[in-house]
């Protein structure tokens, strides 16, 4: 076995310094064996001063770099981070968790840091600001137009954060908020926050973040959010009641400050009627069923706490789920051949067994003595229990032991096992084990309103799926009503999070300046050499070329047919396409009017046009008859350098006219650009 920590202080890292509190604070002790670990206190810290600290000098830093930047960033930390597991992985053994359990909180946070720094380089732009959507004309001659615009709240993201995930939870919180370009202050939950605050040194003592941006709070959060402005964000994880005393907060009331909150959550897995015993979903449900059990010792606000599964099958299920308990090690994590490991603490193991005795008012146990347990550690075993009529009861529905502990419950048909999610009263995520459509089908949008998050599992994802309990960076993780209503991770809308949404309007230049993107109705710039001669250094946002006209043949439309095998009547048929209510008579295809845009602005030469990408927002807006002459007018809309490539994307507006100068096509052309490029035009 591997050594048990030393206890040690710890200490707060607030306005560039680290700090110790005056008090003697409380002791720290490890899960499994009692020993101390740590010592933490707060008090007497200038919690207003560290705030102020964030905001003006973190914030300033941040806003200074692009999205892209900022993201680089991000990647650097994780792989910095990642070069220190095995210190996190030995420190995260004093809270109980396994190494497997262990992985979930540290690889997956960090994985987390990697994975939103990709998802900010791919989809947003290297700017400092987010144009959303497209321009809206406010006028009939492009003189007003309006656009969205995200700009970095100047103010700073309060994480308060729960004891289960001490690592993952700081850094999925954080990975938005930094991409965005707001400042973070962690407050750990003490049980564990010495594994936090030896993460926190590790990230400060690479240098990657910019002074201010990550401040840490060891200890209680005493005035923190007494001190909170309508420029900062506040982010709860843990019990409902604590959350909802936070969202009551007069600074947070007063202020409107942006509060989002993640609660205790008594999430459901369904087994569908058809999922019956030797079916592959019927294995794949009591596997995942006790795997969230007992992951964590069951600590994780994801974990499954209903059991929902057919009446008839309920027996089956009880014997099935108490046969893979059966299996279990429990014990000190350190020890590899243990699976299970104790609870975070021992107060937290009273807490359960407490959740327990009033589980029991509506439900019996069917496995899991809860007597006789050690008290050099916080050990518990797990407990299934089953509630018959649970329709009729409430505990079930409202009680959550935040452990190993699940209540089986039997529906009579698909309507029911959806009522029974909903009591509840909004969970974070739900799952549904079945290989039938309409099950599914009737299910998830069934039980959809109550839920952040629903998992299908079923044999074809069985390899591949992420499981029941999993957050994912790239979707949402909240859940409405008791999950606390609120959002976090989501991809992008996770950093719109920390972003001010503002219509910006005017005259369309004007708007294109503030936003570095091309708006219809801006004048365009024209010169004697074509935009694909330039390189990304010399191409300027609004450089357009206005192509010569070409004409539209019946043997060209026939020739495009035939050559790529698209003989809709509405192109071959006269009379049918007259009989139309689009069409005047034959018409030529949408893609042979983007074809030959294609062929009136490209440049053919070998140049700094690299590739092209894509077409988005394509729209036929005039039908085209043979004997129509179409031009086109392309215009360079939004220039985005890729910030680790020699090259980036150029948007271009693309806008293709018949002989009335009416609009046939419009649509945005994508290219891959050469930053610089050697060879002279020809």
């Amino acid at each position: 076995m591997t050594a048990v920590p030393q206890m040690r202080v710890l200490e707060s890292y607030l306005a560039g310094a680290w700090r110790v509190g005056k008090g003697d604070g409380q002791e720290l002790l490890d899960a499994s064996t009692g020993a101390p670990v740590a010592r933490i206190d707060a008090s007497d810290l200038d919690l207003a001063e560290a705030l102020d600290h964030g905001r003006r000098i973190g914030g300033k830093a941040l806003r200074k770099m692009s999205y892209h930047e900022r993201a680089l960033m991000l990647k650097a930390l994780a792989q910095a981070l990642m070069d220190k597991k095995e210190l996190f992985y030995e420190e995260s053994f004093a809270t109980g968790a396994t190494r497997k359990d262990s992985w979930i909180d540290i690889e997956g946070g960090i994985g987390t840091l990697f994975a939103m720094s990709s998802k900010a380089r791919r989809e947003m732009p290297n700017t400092r600001v987010f144009v959303e959507g497209a321009a809206e004309p406010l006028s009939r001659d492009d003189t007003f137009s309006g656009q969205h615009v995200l700009t970095p709240l100047q103010g700073i993201a309060v994480h308060i954060n729960a004891f289960n995930f001490p690592c993952w939870g700081m850094l999925e919180k954080i990975a938005p908020a930094l991409i965005a370009g707001v400042p973070c202050l962690v407050k750990p939950a003490s049980q564990t926050a010495y594994l936090t605050e030896l993460m926190v040194r590790q990230i400060l003592q690479t240098g990657i973040l910019p002074e201010g941006s990550l401040q840490l709070l060891c200890g209680s959060a005493g005035d923190l959010v007494d001190h909170v402005t309508g420029q900062d964000i506040v982010t709860f994880t843990g019990s409902a009641a604590t959350g909802q005393m936070l969202r009551r907060h007069p600074a947070i009331v007063q202020n409107s400050v942006r509060f989002t909150m993640e609660a205790d959550s008594l999430n459901a897995a369904v087994l569908g009627p058809d999922a019956a015993p030797g079916e592959p979903e019927f294995e794949l449900f009591v596997k995942e069923v006790v795997r969230e059990m007992t992951a964590k010792a069951g600590q994780k606000c994801t974990a499954i706490r209903r059991i929902i599964v057919p009446r008839k099958m309920a027996p089956t299920v009880a014997d099935a789920l108490n046969e893979r308990l059966s299996r279990l090690v429990i014990g000190n994590p350190r020890d590899e051949n243990v699976t299970m490991g104790p609870l975070a603490s021992l107060n937290q193991r009273q807490e359960v067994l407490a959740r327990i005795d009033e589980l029991r008012s509506d439900a019996a146990v069917v496995s899991g003595p809860v007597g006789d347990l050690p008290e050099s550690g916080a050990f518990g075993s797990p407990v299934l229990l089953h509630c018959d009529r649970p329709l009729a009861c409430e505990a079930v529905h409202t009680i959550e032991a935040f452990g190993p502990v699940a209540t089986l419950m039997p529906y009579d048909d698909v309507d029911e096992a959806v009522e029974l999610t909903h009591k509840g009263k909004g969970s974070l995520v739900a799952s549904v084990f079945t290989n039938d459509p309409g099950v599914a089908e009737e299910m998830v949008l069934g039980m959809a309103p109550f839920h952040g998050r629903i998992m299908i599992g079923n044999r074809q994802s069985a390899r591949s799926s992420t499981g029941h309990g999993s957050p994912l960076p790239m979707l949402v993780h909240g859940g409405p009503g008791r999950a606390g209503g609120g959002e976090e991770l989501g991809g992008i809308r996770a950093i719109k999070h920390y972003m001010q949404r503002t219509a910006v309007q005017g005259a369309p230049a004007l708007l294109g300046a503030v936003t570095g993107r091309w708006v219809q109705g801006a004048p365009g710039k024209a010169d004697s050499r074509h935009p694909f001669r330039k390189s990304l250094a010399e191409l300027r946002i609004g450089d357009q070329l206005t192509t010569r006209s070409r004409n539209v043949s019946l043997e060209d439309i026939e020739h495009f047919a035939q050559f790529t095998g698209d003989t809709f009547y509405a192109h071959m048929d006269e009379d049918a396409a007259g009989r139309n209510p689009f069409f005047d008579g034959r018409v030529a295809h949408g893609y042979l009017i983007v074809s030959f845009a294609a062929g009136l602005f490209v440049d053919p030469e070998e140049g700094p046009v690299l590739a092209n990408y894509g077409v988005d927002n394509l729209r036929f807006m005039t039908p085209v008859n043979a004997g129509d002459a179409l031009k086109v007018q392309l215009t360079a809309k939004e220039i985005s350098p890729r910030i680790s490539a020699d090259y980036g994307e150029v948007r271009w507006d693309c806008l293709v006219t018949n002989q009335k100068d009416e609009p046939v096509a419009r649509y945005d052309v994508l290219t891959l650009v050469a930053k610089e490029w050697s060879q002279t035009a020809p």
